[in-house]
């Protein structure tokens, strides 16, 4: 059986990342309002997840995949920067410390549903002002939680990660792998080829 898969994200690092692991799949992003409170960072990620696929899913017999990631720092979840000083804020909050990234993923196929996110810490180093402003001028910070890549060029400024590489650019592939295992054993069947 062939799955069509959705992605309901405009996002190109989950588009990349799912390419890389051999899934073929048509991008179609979900207008949702993302601002959404919740005081715990991880339910979040999950709660808009699920409101991206629910808008998008109710078109397709289709795997839907949502995922929505931000950032936390001592109580503050940072998601997408609103501009350039906005940017600058959030890099000099994270210079020198250790935040934790939260994806929050929701999987939609034929009347199931999982809704799941995963968690990694990052610890950057201390950054200049001059590094700053220098990385933000690159516009690499821009579309990115927490103004950063760490597949770009913001990796430079990594000291360290404990949990999923992949979480922290946008998608967790070892949970979905799992998740995708547990929800369907024909879907998986089908889209990891085993």
């Amino acid at each position: 059986m062939a799955v069509n898969i959705i992605l309901a994200s405009a996002s190109p690092r989950r588009s990349e990342i799912l390419r890389m692991i051999g899934l073929n799949f048509t991008v179609h992003p979900a207008n949702i309002d993302e601002n959404i409170c919740c005081g715990e960072p991880g339910r979040m990620t999950e709660i808009i997840a699920e409101k991206k696929a629910e808008a998008v899913g109710e078109r397709y017999d289709a795997l839907i995949i949502a995922a929505d990631t931000v950032v936390s720092i001592a109580g503050k979840v940072l998601g997408k920067p609103a501009d350039e000083a906005e940017a600058a804020y959030m890099l000099r909050m994270l210079s020198g410390k250790k935040h934790t990234v939260f994806t929050g993923v929701c999987l939609k196929y034929r009347g199931k549903t999982k809704v799941f996110h995963e968690a990694a810490d990052v610890e950057f180093c201390q950054m200049s002002d001059s590094e700053i402003s220098s990385y933000i001028a690159t516009g690499e910070p821009m579309d990115k939680a927490g103004a950063y890549g760490i597949q770009g060029m913001g990796s430079k400024y990594i000291k360290g990660i404990s949990g999923d590489f992949f979480n922290v650019m946008g998608f967790p592939v070892n949970s979905f792998y799992r998740h995708v295992m547990e929800m369907d054993s024909e879907l998986s069947k089908e889209l990891f080829k085993l």
